[in-house]
């Protein structure tokens, strides 16, 4: 086990990026602070959230500037599709968060 301080509690966060035609790509994530700094930005800039724990965690394990891998099409294609939703109500954007509690 970690010691207390070296282990991450709080946020996690993943922002994908999505040209409409190659596979998302990991464009910013981070836990605890950084995720927490991450969430705050993209609520800043109207970057609609959507909360996932389970998906968020693997994500987190994808390299930055790396594409999300054909497992996790499907589930991605859910979060695409609220925010087209979103889009159409006048939204933009995309970003996952979750909160972690162990």
């Amino acid at each position: 086990m970690k010691p207390e301080a070296d282990q991450v509690t709080g946020k996690t966060a993943v922002a994908l990026q999505f040209d409409g035609v190659n596979a998302p790509l990991v464009v910013a994530k981070g836990q605890g602070l950084t995720g927490e700094q991450i969430l705050k930005l993209a609520s800043e800039n109207g970057v609609p959230l959507y909360e996932n724990a389970a998906l968020a965690a693997v994500l987190a394990n994808i390299p930055l500037g790396d594409a999300i891998p054909r497992e996790l099409y499907l589930a991605v294609a859910e979060i695409l599709a609220f925010v087209y939703y979103l889009d159409e109500i006048g939204e933009s954007g995309i970003g996952l968060h979750s909160d972690l509690h162990a």
